[in-house]
């Protein structure tokens, strides 16, 4: 059984989530959040899940941040390095290929998505449903929208050829990559002319992983 600490409106969390799922793994969701709670963000008066701010939380993550695992006596926080620890230890032969090359892809996309289409998607999504409306930055929303569809060129493009990220085989670089996608996708920054996203994330949509722990529109609001 692997403890994990998180909340399914995080994406950082329906990563690993799924990655549990694709790989059948058993575990204890224990819900944790500095700045979200059962009702949404603290912005707007609702009570976070809080635990992130304990002692006892901190000595296993000093940056008080979701995801965190424990696995046996191992823990460990970020969520691509979880998802990959997950894949190897628990994934050969599948999220796990036993492929170094396919392995540093899917690394490479998971990064790419971290540096590059997250911190627009951020911005995009609590100025428009997260943050308290006097909060808002309505100006931001637009330049935030263009820089997550520049990045999505990208991957369409990528895409073009190859039916998931790392070629012919769904890897873990699908499900970081995939997860903030979607959430891209529902509120309108993914362009339907991506036609090759647009395959690739119906081909996601058929993974139990992805509709249980991604698609519902819940878990992207606040």
């Amino acid at each position: 059984m692997i403890d994990i600490w998180g909340r399914p409106t995080s994406i950082c969390t329906q990563r690993v989530l799924w990655a549990c799922s694709e790989l059948d793994l058993e575990y204890n969701l224990t819900l944790a959040s500095a700045t979200m709670g059962a009702k949404g963000h603290i912005s707007r008066g609702h009570a976070p899940y809080g635990i992130v701010d304990t002692a006892a939380y901190q000595v296993m993550n000093p940056n008080s941040t979701v995801p965190l695992i424990k696995d046996g006596s191992f823990i460990l926080w970020e969520s691509n390095a979880i998802v990959t620890y997950l894949a190897m230890k628990y994934g050969a032969g599948t999220l796990y290929q036993n492929d170094s090359q396919m392995l540093a892809r899917s690394i490479a996309w998971m990064a790419w998505t971290n540096e590059h289409l997250d911190p627009p998607l951020h911005t995009f999504v609590m100025e428009l449903v997260r943050l308290a409306e006097e909060l808002r930055s309505p100006d931001a929303v637009e330049p935030a929208r263009t820089e997550i569809e520049n990045w999505l060129k990208v991957l369409d493009k990528h895409l073009e050829n190859q039916p998931y990220v790392c070629g012919d085989t769904f890897t873990l670089g699908d499900i970081t990559t995939g997860a903030s996608v979607y959430r891209a996708h529902l509120f309108d920054a993914c362009p339907p002319r991506l036609s090759n996203i647009t395959k690739w994330q119906k081909k996601l949509s058929k993974r139990n992983g992805f509709s249980h722990h991604v698609t519902p529109h819940e878990f992207h609001l606040g």
